[in-house]
C-alpha cells in the first residue's frame, strides 16, 4: 500500500570515468504512497496537515478525474478548511505563483495540497515558499529561501513529471525568454498521494508524452555526474516499466494496470532526478516549449533518442545498459520508437535553430552530464528533431 522514504545515504564510490574515489548521496524525504482510494484512506494523514488548506490546481484536470472531489470531501469530513486556487496554466508563470502566494497568505493557509500534473504541482512549491518568504522576483531562483515553505501534500494526476518526489520547481521566464529552475529541499513535499484512477480519463495524447518525460528523466539521470548505483537502480526499474507498456502505446489503449505501472515509474524517475538532476535535453526542450508552445514531454521525445544515439558513442558501455533495460539492442532503436509515438514535429529556420544553439550551450546542464556536448550536437540534434 505504501512505500516511505526518508533516506539519506553517503556512499564512497569508484567514479566511473576518471578512477576517482567520490563521496555521493541519496536523499528523498517525500512519503510515498500509492495505491487505489489512498486520498480517501489517508483521511488521518490530511488532518495532520492542519486547519487551512490552499489547494492548488489546474482550471480543469483535476476537476474531470475527481481527485479534487476526492480531497474536498476529506477535508470536509476533517473539519478542515479549503481555499480553491485553481488559476494554474500549463507552464506556470512567475506572476502566477506570486498571486497564489498572496492568497495563501490572506487566507493563512497552514499547507498546500497540489492536484495535477507538473504544471500545478510546480506552481505549489513555488506558492508554498512564497508564502512564507517575501521575496523580490530577482530573488526567486535564488534557491535561498531562509523561512522554508509551508508543507505540501501532492496528488499527481499524470504519470511523467515526478514533481510529487523532487525539490525542484520549473517557471516560464519571460525575461530570459526560456524555463527557469527553482532548486531547495524546502521545496520537497511531505507526502504524495498516487492512485492511478485519477489517470483514467487523460487522453492518449497526454499518458504518451508524460511516459516520456519519465523515461527522459531516468535515462538522463542515469548519464549525469552525480548518478550512482541508488539512482540507477531507481532508473532501471523506470525504464523496464516503459518497456512494458510499449504495447500499449503503439495501440494507444491503456488499462489501470498500465497506468498505476507508469506512474510508478514516474514517481521513480523523479526519485532519480531529485539526485542528478538532468541534462541537455531538457535544457533544449525549453525553447520547444516557450517558443513553440509544444508539450513538455513531446520537447523532450523529439531530442532523446538523438541525445542518446550520441551518448552512446562516447559511453557505450553505459548506453548498453540503458537501451538493455529498454529490449532494444540500439539507440537508433529508441529514435524510431520515439518517431512512432510524437508525431508532431516544429518547423524550425536557420535562425531559431541557431538562436536556440546559443542558449542551450550555455546551459550549466551540459557540464552536468557525462555526455560532452558541443554546439554543433546541439545544433545537430535541432535540426533532427525539427519537421521534415
Amino acid at each position: 500500500r505504501f512505500v516511505k522514504l526518508v533516506l539519506m545515504i553517503d556512499v564512497c564510490m569508484e567514479n566511473r570515468e576518471k578512477g576517482r574515489v567520490n563521496m555521493q548521496q541519496y536523499f528523498m524525504p517525500v512519503r510515498v504512497m500509492c495505491g487505489e482510494r489512498i486520498v480517501s484512506d489517508q483521511s488521518r494523514a490530511v488532518a495532520s496537515f492542519g486547519k487551512r488548506i490552499l489547494l492548488v490546481t489546474g482550471r480543469n484536470s483535476a476537476k474531470i478525474c475527481g481527485a479534487l472531489q476526492d480531497v474536498e470531501q476529506v477535508l470536509k469530513n476533517n473539519g478542515q478548511i479549503s481555499v480553491l486556487f485553481d488559476q494554474v496554466m500549463s507552464n506556470p508563470t512567475i506572476d502566477c505563483v506570486y498571486e497564489g502566494a498572496r492568497i495563501a497568505r490572506q487566507e493563512q493557509a497552514d499547507a498546500v495540497i497540489a492536484i495535477g500534473g507538473g504544471s500545478p504541482m510546480d506552481a505549489a512549491k513555488a506558492i508554498a515558499m512564497l508564502a512564507k518568504n517575501d521575496l523580490a522576483r530577482a530573488d526567486l531562483f535564488s534557491g535561498h529561501y531562509p523561512n522554508g515553505a509551508l508543507p505540501m501534500i501532492h496528488i499527481p494526476t499524470t504519470a511523467g513529471t515526478g514533481s510529487e518526489v523532487t525539490p525542484y520547481a520549473i517557471l516560464t521566464n519571460e525575461e530570459q525568454q526560456t524555463k527557469t529552475s527553482m532548486s531547495s529541499p524546502d521545496l520537497f513535499p511531505k507526502l504524495a498521494l498516487l492512485d492511478a484512477k485519477y489517470l483514467e480519463k487523460l487522453p492518449a495524447r497526454s499518458v504518451i508524452y508524460t511516459a516520456v518525460d519519465a523515461l527522459s528523466h531516468s535515462i538522463e539521470g542515469m548519464l549525469t555526474k552525480k548518478a550512482n548505483v541508488f539512482t540507477d537502480s531507481m532508473a532501471y526499474q523506470a525504464i523496464s516499466m516503459f518497456s512494458e507498456t510499449l504495447p500499449a502505446f503503439e495501440t494507444r489503449s491503456f488499462s489501470y494496470a498500465d497506468l498505476e505501472r507508469l506512474l510508478r515509474a514516474s514517481a521513480l524517475a523523479g526519485m532519480v532526478i531529485a539526485n542528478t538532476g538532468t541534462s541537455v535535453v531538457h535544457t533544449m526542450g525549453y525553447s520547444f516549449t516557450y517558443f513553440k508552445g509544444i508539450d513538455h514531454g513531446c520537447a523532450n521525445g523529439l531530442l532523446l533518442g538523438s541525445f542518446l544515439e550520441l551518448a552512446q558513442r562516447q559511453l557505450p558501455e553505459r548506453v548498453g545498459e540503458i537501451v538493455h533495460h529498454l529490449r532494444m539492442q540500439h539507440a537508433k532503436e529508441l529514435t524510431a520508437c520515439l518517431r512512432g509515438l510524437i508525431l508532431e514535429r516544429p518547423s524550425l529556420t536557420e535562425e531559431e535553430i541557431d538562436f536556440y544553439t546559443r542558449q542551450a550551450a550555455s546551459s550549466k546542464k551540459i557540464q552536468n552530464g557525462l555526455v560532452a556536448v558541443s554546439a554543433d550536437d546541439i545544433r545537430r540534434m535541432f535540426a533532427d528533431a525539427a519537421e521534415r
